[in-house]
């Protein structure tokens, strides 16, 4: 890939599985998506829809390209209520890789771009870069936790 782009990459303590439905059901996203949760039936050309649980107001809007869990998943976003044309280029491109490294280990790859393409890029890169690592940090925190609930006693 060549263009600007947002790329974190970070081991989580949990099986592939578990990350999966961290980052894929609405119990979780709630918790790590400032309150909104994703409306989608996760097939390949389906809307997605980021609602705000307490308002359901539209948030963030795409459309899902690809998913193979618990895997890899990727899906275009827009903010609609942003200045800027909705139109196909100038959404970006969410890509989730997870990995797995053992029984109960994986990595999560996130990249985010192409923001060198899209209308106000520079901007959206700017205001995609603030907020990014605590999202990943509460990802990675529910997938701990939800594993460490699992494990016998």
């Amino acid at each position: 890939m060549s263009g600007l782009y947002i790329r974190h990459s970070m081991d989580v303590d949990a099986p592939a599985a578990t990350l999966w439905r961290v980052l894929t059901e609405r119990a979780f996203i709630e918790k790590y998506m400032f309150g909104c949760y994703a409306e989608t039936d996760w097939r390949p050309g389906s809307p997605l829809l980021w609602k705000g649980a307490a308002d359901h107001k539209l948030y963030v809007k795409g459309h899902i390209r690809e998913i193979d869990p618990p895997h890899s998943l990727v899906y275009t976003v827009i903010d609609p209520n942003a200045p800027i044309a909705d139109v196909p280029e100038n959404y970006l491109v969410m890509t989730y890789e997870v990995k797995d490294r053992g029984p109960r280990r994986c990595t999560l790859e996130i990249a985010q771009g192409n923001f060198a393409t899209v209308a106000n890029g520079t901007e959206r890169y700017q205001d995609s870069l603030n907020g990014g690592d605590g999202i990943l940090t509460a990802i990675k925190q529910l997938a701990e936790a939800e594993t460490g609930r699992s494990v016998p006693a």
